[in-house]
C-alpha cells in the first residue's frame, strides 16, 4: 500500500508540475501577444495620424499655391497625393452622395456659368471629381497598397527638390519669405509615405 500511495503522490506532483509549466507557457504567450498587438496597434495609429497630417499639409500647400505662393512647380501633383493619402473617413464621405452633389454643382457651374467659376476652385473641383469617378481599383486597392504609398513618396520627393531648386538652395528654402512654412509643409508630405513603407516592411 505504501508503494501505491507513493506512486500516486508522485503522479499528482508530476501532473501539478506539468500544469504549472503549461500555465507559465500560456502566460508567456499572452505577454508576447499583448506586446505584438500593442506594437502593431501603435504602428497603425501612427500611420493613421500621419495620414491626416500629410493630407492637411497637402491641402495647405494647395491653398498657398492658389493664393500667395505662386510657383512654377507642378503643384497639380498635390491632387493625386491627397487622393492616395486622404483619411478613410473623409474619403468615404466625399466618395458618397455628398461628393457626387459637389461634383455635379462644380460641373454645372463650369459648363454654364464659366465667368462665375473662380480659378481657385479648379484644383478642389478636380479633386472632388477624382474622388467620385475613380474606379474601385484605384479608390480602395491602390490606396491601401504599397504602390499608392510609393506614389505619395515620389510626389513628395519631386516637390521638395523642385522647391529647393526654385529657392536657390536648401538654406534659401528656409530663409526666404514664406520659405519655412512651404518647406516644412513639403517635408510633412514625406513623413507619411516613409513611415507607411517602413511599417509595411516591418
Amino acid at each position: 500500500m505504501g508503494r501505491i500511495d507513493y506512486l500516486a503522490m508522485k503522479s499528482d506532483q508530476e501532473t501539478a508540475a506539468l500544469l504549472d509549466s503549461d500555465f507559465n507557457e500560456l502566460k508567456i504567450a499572452a505577454k508576447k501577444l499583448i506586446n505584438h498587438a500593442t506594437k502593431f496597434g501603435g504602428l497603425a495609429f501612427g500611420t493613421s495620424f500621419l495620414r491626416w497630417v500629410a493630407s492637411f499639409a497637402a491641402i495647405y500647400l494647395l491653398i498657398l499655391d492658389r493664393t500667395n505662393w505662386r510657383t512654377n512647380m507642378l503643384t497639380s501633383l498635390l491632387i493625386p497625393y491627397i487622393f492616395f493619402s486622404f483619411p478613410q473617413v473623409l474619403f468615404n464621405f466625399l466618395r458618397g452622395e455628398v461628393g457626387k452633389w459637389i461634383a455635379f454643382v462644380a460641373v454645372v457651374l463650369r459648363l454654364f456659368f464659366p465667368t462665375h467659376f473662380p480659378d481657385w476652385l479648379e484644383m478642389p473641383g478636380s479633386l472632388i471629381l477624382l474622388l467620385v469617378v475613380s474606379p474601385n481599383f484605384f479608390a480602395y486597392t491602390m490606396r491601401d497598397h504599397w504602390v499608392g504609398v510609393a506614389i505619395c513618396l515620389a510626389i513628395g520627393c519631386y516637390l521638395l527638390q523642385e522647391h529647393i531648386r526654385a529657392s536657390g538652395g536648401f538654406r534659401n528654402s528656409f530663409t526666404q519669405s514664406h520659405g519655412i512654412s512651404n518647406t516644412l509643409g513639403i517635408i510633412l508630405l514625406l513623413v507619411f509615405p516613409i513611415w507607411a513603407l517602413l511599417t509595411h516592411v516591418v
